[in-house]
């Protein structure tokens, strides 16, 4: 045999290590896919399952496309929606999930290893749930799966995704780039900012806005308030849809201009205001003409405006024969009167026995419309939204952002959830005042009628005591409204409310506390608010029949606060 050069011997060698890594490594892998099928519900509920009819899809709110899943828990129910997606063995995915609204889970179950989930309470916007998952030697297929909790409000979901090689199952055609939005419109104004909405795209996971021709911003939805504009100014605007494969040609432009800068508007009202719903009726309370409301309310708001058969709309009549022959002319005449003395009135819409449903357009338009009626017949400044069973987030702020176009930056705009109304930022009524924070005057929640509730941190509270007052009142405040939008709303007597009644002191303690971080119960907020708008009492009527001892005792404290 003849003897190998050195040369030839070290070429041999590494001709060999190279194929035996190129057999071991063997040929090279595909690349990754998304193996979840229908992922952004575009098909409906195709390849998924939802326990007890849970589930359906819905064209508003979605992360991207034009649908996304909204399953509801009911009684025994958590609202689980499933698929089985096709995965190899010995192999790693990556389990995403855009979700929204009440608390929410995402996971996966027969992974052949270690089953896993992630979950997150209640959010008002879309976030990201993200676990990865390794398979067993013999797994090819996983349920995937989402569900909600028991007892709390629905859950959205859309763009799920199972990442990793491929199941071979088939999965979402890879994305492309999205057509250009269209119905740009101009939503809404006031004399710092331009609301704009238009049409889902199918395909998009979300949208850039442009002014003037410069990016300004990027959201997830259909609608962007953009903030921070000049007054009586024109502005233009265009939208353009992305998602992984890139971002659209931009849309036709709209032009939005702002409204003038308020004058005597809301900003005439003091830093610390109180506000008191006056009865258009005579329910065994002081009967009180408008002129004989006690001087310390600030805002008077008139209880209450009616619903008609106009789906949306509302009106008011004088109870003249319930109120000892109060005429309209009167009426008008005190309003005026009142105002003359740096008071607001407002008409109320809603009540215990209320109910006005704003859930179209058209009805959201007949609301607008009949609310400006009224303000121009009476001279209202605004209106009070005491809506108490239900109400449609989407459409009230439309109808609301409406209504301030019309009415311009003067406009006050008070609401009276009950408790349950703002214990997240998922609830409807939270998301109306969020939606229209910018044209907003106070919220002042009714600490009253109530069940116990949970504070801001995490714990059960009953009403009557000041703790109720500042562990809910912190959900607001650390919930995205200003300090002073919100405001403390309780009975003025034991007659006022069935239940939740608390002595004056106890609340010029909440308020201490809150603003200055005295007075306070076991419940100590992590920071004041010092520019805490104040508080609401059920009513000026309960208040005179009781000797005016709650306008008497809150409100100089209020007015006195820093």
């Amino acid at each position: 045999m003849p003897i190998l050069s050195r040369r030839t011997a070290r070429f041999w060698t590494a001709a060999l290590a190279t194929a035996l890594a190129l057999a071991v490594a063997g040929p090279a892998s595909a690349a990754d896919v998304n193996n979840a099928k229908n992922a952004g519900f575009e098909s409906g509920l195709t390849h998924w399952t939802c326990s007890a009819s849970s589930g359906t899809t819905v064209s508003s709110p979605v992360h991207g496309g034009s649908a996304a899943l909204r399953a509801t828990p009911a009684g025994q129910d958590n609202a689980k929606c499933v698929q089985s997606v096709a995965v190899k063995p010995n192999a790693t995915y990556t389990l995403s999930a855009w979700v929204q609204g009440g608390y929410a889970y995402l996971g996966a179950t027969g992974t052949g290893t270690t089953d896993v989930s992630t979950w997150t309470p209640d959010t008002a916007s879309w976030k990201q749930l993200t676990t990865t998952f390794t398979t067993g030697a013999s797994t090819t297929s996983v349920t995937v799966y989402t569900h909600g909790w028991y007892g709390q409000a629905a859950y959205l979901a859309d763009d799920v995704s199972v990442y990793g090689p491929d199941g071979g199952g088939g999965g979402d055609p890879a994305p492309t780039v999205p057509a250009a939005p269209a119905g740009l419109a101009v939503s809404g104004t006031s004399s710092s900012s331009v609301s704009l909405s238009w049409n889902a795209v199918s395909g998009a996971t979300g949208y850039h806005v442009y002014r003037n021709g410069t990016k300004i911003t990027a959201v997830t939805g259909t609608s962007a308030t953009v903030t921070g504009l000049a007054a009586s100014t024109s502005y233009s605007f265009q939208v353009t849809a992305v998602n992984s494969a890139g971002e659209s040609v931009k849309s036709g432009a709209v032009t939005g201009t702002t409204t003038a800068s308020p004058g005597d508007g809301g900003s005439a009202l003091p830093k610390h205001a109180v506000t008191g719903y006056w009865q258009n009726f005579n329910n065994g309370a002081t009967v009180q003409k408008l002129s004989a409301v006690q001087s310390q309310y600030d805002i008077i708001a008139v209880a209450f405006a009616d619903a008609t058969t106009t789906p949306g709309a509302v009106t008011f009549t004088l109870d003249s024969a319930g109120l000892g022959g109060y005429t309209v002319d009167q009426f008008k005449a005190d309003i005026k009167a009142k105002q003359a003395a740096g008071k607001k009135v407002v008409v109320s819409v809603g009540g215990q026995n209320g109910t006005v449903s704003v859930s179209d357009p058209t009805s959201a338009a007949n609301f607008a419309n009949s609310v400006y009626a009224l303000m121009q017949t009476y001279g209202f400044d605004g209106v009070d939204i005491d809506l108490e069973n239900g109400l449609n987030a989407t459409y009230m702020s439309q109808a609301l952002r409406s209504l301030s176009a019309k009415a311009g930056p003067g406009l006050i705009l008070t609401m009276a959830p009950q408790t349950i109304d703002m214990q997240s930022t998922s609830n409807a009524y939270f998301q109306t005042a969020l939606n229209v924070k910018d044209i907003l005057t106070v919220v002042n929640m009714q600490y009253y009628n109530s069940g116990s509730m949970l504070g801001c941190d995490g714990k059960v509270y009953s009403q009557g005591s000041v703790d109720f007052l500042t562990a809910l009142a912190c959900i607001q405040l650390e919930g995205g409204l200003s300090p002073s939008q919100v405001g403390l709303g309780l009975p003025a007597s034991t007659s006022g409310a069935g239940s939740g009644y608390v002595s004056p002191s106890v609340v010029n303690n909440a308020l201490d506390c809150l603003t200055k971080g005295t007075g306070c119960g076991s419940f100590k907020p992590s920071k004041t608010y010092p520019d805490l708008r104040g508080a609401m009492t059920w009513s000026t009527n309960w208040d005179a029949a009781a000797g005016n001892t709650w306008s008497g005792t809150v409100g100089p404290h209020v007015h006195g606060l820093p």
